[in-house]
């Protein structure tokens, strides 16, 4: 039934699964025991997507993408220098509109890179250059973790210090990396079962990213984020995102 309403809808699926994952969280957010099953869930299915990956692509076109320099610096160059201007100089128009702390983590949103996942599973569901994506949305995230926090000093006024969590490159590595290069050894005995069910699979890429929407906001619910925000302000920020994300998904239709 509700694959047939979203069908019917003149708005993408994905997006109002996307908006709909915001709303529980805000009224049914995961406390709790809940809440710690749902992180795990998050891990695994980010594993899995990167693994899927691993095999579906073949190591040429894996290599292909590592190889494809171009691509990469122009990424770096839009993620750690023209996202963080834009943000810079929108700053004190946005603090007008939606409040002096929407604006500053809307500015913070700009210094810091996509997660690898959601920019591999957008590209995969736009049909992009996916062996690409993975790598540099992996360096992109790399080089986030030394130089997010230089940006963050630079450009938002704070005395607390560069902090640089190492921890981060682990996580990048286990959770990402190693689950990739694993569907890659297991390719030759995984890849004909997939082919056969590519269909099912293709949720994974926009699942994990509704999941992850979820667990996030519910967070932000549980620490307590009505009380530091409006309801106005939240729906605006969810309108723009939602007009985004209708331009993405009609761009990735044509």
């Amino acid at each position: 039934m509700l694959r047939n309403l979203l069908a019917r809808s003149p708005i993408d699926g994905f997006v109002l699964s996307i908006l709909l994952a915001v709303v529980v969280a805000a009224f049914l957010p995961a406390r709790g025991e809940f809440a710690e099953v749902m992180d795990w869930l998050v891990i695994a299915a980010i594993a899995l997507l990167f693994f899927l990956y691993g095999t579906r692509l073949s190591p040429r076109e894996a290599f292909a993408g590592l190889v494809h320099w171009r691509l990469h610096v122009t990424i770096l160059a839009f993620t750690f220098v023209l996202f963080p201007i834009i943000g810079f100089v929108l700053a004190p128009l946005l603090k007008q509109v939606i409040g002096e702390d929407l604006s500053a983590g809307m500015l913070y949103l700009t210094l810091v890179p996509s997660t690898v996942q959601s920019s591999i599973a957008f590209t995969s569901i736009a049909r992009g250059n996916v062996p690409g994506a993975i790598v540099s949305a992996s360096v992109s995230n790399l080089l986030g973790v030394f130089l997010t926090p230089l940006l963050v000093v630079w450009l938002m006024t704070t005395d607390t210090g560069v902090q640089v969590d190492a921890g981060s490159v682990t996580k990048i590595m286990l959770q990402i990396l190693l689950p990739f290069v694993v569907g890659q050894l297991a390719r030759p005995l995984v890849a004909p079962f997939l082919k056969r069910y590519a269909e099912p699979t293709k949720y994974v890429d926009r699942g994990s990213i509704v999941l992850v929407v979820y667990v996030a906001f519910s967070e932000g619910v549980r620490n307590g984020l009505w009380s530091l925000v409006s309801a106005w302000q939240v729906v605006l920020m969810t309108t723009q995102y939602g007009v985004a994300g209708i331009a993405f998904a009609d761009e990735g239709r044509e």
